[in-house]
């Protein structure tokens, strides 16, 4: 394996990989490729093209075709790329046979993820959960990546150790792995306590993709200075504040964002974040209006919501990024039907508050835009909960 220097300011040069299969379009591909390039920039990667194939299903030794692997090579080799990034998970032999061919690193969606969430994680918490995630994503990959792990060195791809030197491995990330989920089991314990020392005040959760802008809400609601940036999985703890609208006290909390092809290793680790989801009284669904595919993102975090059993939650649907919104404008003389890139802030409204998705709201959380209506309604289901809770408290909403 030759190992390059990074090529750009210091950062590694890769091209990005995706599949068309027989149920997968192509402008789905595109949209994939578009997040993993997103992806990629965060982890300090400089994408510099993208390759995709039509097959009815992914080839069992290289994932794409012999054809479009030697197409790769070319350019790789032209380009002095330094990594491959592919839009799926490869299995262990793939990503074995891929870098013996190629003579290049490679990372699959799934390992470009766990590298993200290892640079994000701060608190002692989200370490723990993300080393599990990456033993159990290396466990079945040892042949392919593992000297021995008491002395592991940096190249990837290089040719395994024996196969005892293996099987001693094996037993060694085993028991690591079990150590790091009786790690979790003690925090989780200690989590559950910390939830029920709060008493039965009204839980209210952001949820939502990432990268909507859920800190941002955050920090305007709870007055904190919670860590936002543009970049993917900015969030990874859950962060609870306590808030107070007019007179009435609750708790806020700031969940990791989901996302497409999240892989299952870190969902089952980030479980007791997600608890959070679930302890909830209230769900705060928050959207970028601006990205040009808020529907499909609406979509998958309604369906993890379902997945997690919390999607019959009284939900508050929020549109943020209302300042950062654009559109094509049409052509008047144009007679081809209108297209979802062509519609108006306003006419999205109107489509999108019309549909049964009340409460509903669009706000810039950036510009304080709508702030205000945002609260009074999210005040209201607040209160609905708290007088139900404590029927007796009614002097607390004499104002």
């Amino acid at each position: 394996m030759i190992e390059k220097e990074p090529s750009i300011n210091g950062r590694m040069k890769a091209v990005l990989v995706g599949l068309v299969t027989g149920d997968r379009r192509a402008q789905e591909v595109e949209e994939y490729l578009e997040e993993l390039q997103f992806l990629a920039e965060t982890a300090g990667v400089v994408p510099v093209k993208q390759f995709t194939q039509k097959m009815d299903q992914p080839h069992p030794k290289y994932f794409v075709g012999s054809g479009k692997l030697q197409e790769i090579e070319s350019f790789i080799e032209s380009e002095n790329i330094d990594l491959i990034i592919f839009d799926d998970e490869l299995t262990p032999s793939q990503l074995r046979n891929i870098e013996r061919h190629l003579q290049c690193r490679v990372l699959d969606r799934t390992n470009l993820i766990l590298d993200i969430f290892a640079s994000r994680a701060k608190t002692a918490h989200a370490k723990v959960q993300v080393e599990l995630a990456q033993y159990q994503y290396l466990l079945p990959r040892l042949t392919r990546m593992w000297t021995h792990l008491e002395r592991q060195r940096g190249g990837i791809g290089l040719r395994g150790p024996g196969e005892t030197e293996i099987e001693t491995d094996r037993r060694i990330i085993r028991d690591k792995i079990a150590r790091l989920k009786d790690q979790l089991q003690k925090i989780d314990r200690q989590k559950m306590t910390q939830r029920k020392s709060r008493g039965k005040m009204v839980r209210v959760a952001l949820v939502g993709y990432t990268n909507v802008g859920k800190s941002t809400l955050m920090n305007l609601l709870s007055k904190s200075d919670i860590f936002a940036e543009n970049k993917l999985f900015a969030t990874l703890d859950t962060t609870v504040r306590k808030v107070v609208i007019q007179n009435l006290p609750f708790l806020l909390s700031d969940t990791v964002g989901f996302i497409r092809k999240l892989p299952h290793h870190l969902v089952e680790s980030f479980k007791s974040t997600l608890d959070e989801v679930r302890e909830a009284d209230i769900l705060v669904h928050i959207a970028d209006i601006s990205h040009p595919y808020f529907e499909d993102q609406i979509d998958i975090v309604r369906t993890t919501l379902t997945e997690l059993g919390v999607n019959d939650k009284p939900t508050y649907l929020v549109f943020n990024k209302t300042d950062a919104y654009s559109y094509d404008r049409k052509d008047t003389d144009d007679l081809t039907p209108m297209e979802r890139r062509n519609y108006t802030l306003d006419q999205l409204k109107k489509i999108w508050l019309a549909k049964d998705n009340k409460p509903c709201i669009f706000i810039s959380a950036q510009e304080n835009t709508n702030i205000q209506p945002f609260k009074e309604t999210l005040y209201r289901m607040i209160k609905e909960i708290h007088v139900a809770r404590y029927p007796y408290n009614d002097f607390l909403f004499e104002a």
